[in-house]
């Protein structure tokens, strides 16, 4: 019983240390190991014992990122509704978890992103592949190039919100309404 409430603390304090990693990187992505403990509330010393170097707190935020993804493609039940229809409910699980994202990625190099490119998220290919075959995507956008603009979109919302330009509530609400235009087929644009 001991055993488990230590593993407990443990989990606790490593997912603090990356919770505040990501928050903290969002916004400095040079931000320093003794400013990720403070604002973990913990020692650097045991910042370290988790994460000897920076550059493994960062891989780790990138997993704990991923996991976090995954988590998001859940709750945006993949399967229920039209391709268009549920990348937007995906859009608001990733904006919910911004901050971890910009946190995780944000500090990515030119060819880091572009091999990110290389391996698409599948997830969203296969839901733009959906909303090409039920009409709820414009057929003549790509699906990298909606990926991107979904990206785009999200850490322009994010940004606004941080910046305290709009409420984080209009910030979703601007960056689901101009997804939503986005993805929409060309006849259903033309209006009268």
């Amino acid at each position: 019983m001991m055993k488990r409430d230590r593993s407990r603390a443990k989990e606790r304090t490593r997912r603090a240390i990356l919770d505040a990693a990501a928050a903290l990187l969002a916004r400095n992505p040079s931000a320093t190991i003794g400013e990720i403990a403070e604002a973990a509330e913990t020692a650097r010393s045991t910042v370290h014992r988790h994460f000897a170097e920076r550059d493994d707190l960062i891989s780790a935020l990138r997993v704990y990122a991923e996991e976090q993804l995954a988590e998001a493609a859940t709750r945006a039940r993949l399967h229920e509704g039209s391709g268009a229809e549920v990348l937007l409910r995906l859009c608001q699980e990733y904006f919910d978890r911004s901050d971890l994202l910009m946190g995780a990625y944000g500090g990515l190099t030119q060819a880091e992103e572009i091999e990110g490119m290389a391996s698409t998220d599948t997830d969203l290919h296969r839901l733009v592949e959906r909303g090409h075959s039920d009409g709820s995507i414009d057929r003549s956008l790509l699906a990298v190039w909606i990926e991107q603009t979904l990206w785009s979109l999200l850490y322009a919302a994010w940004l606004l919100a941080t910046a305290g330009k709009v409420t984080k509530h209009e910030a979703l609400t601007l960056f689901l309404q101009s997804f939503a235009k986005v993805l929409s087929p060309t006849d259903a644009r033309a209006g009268p």
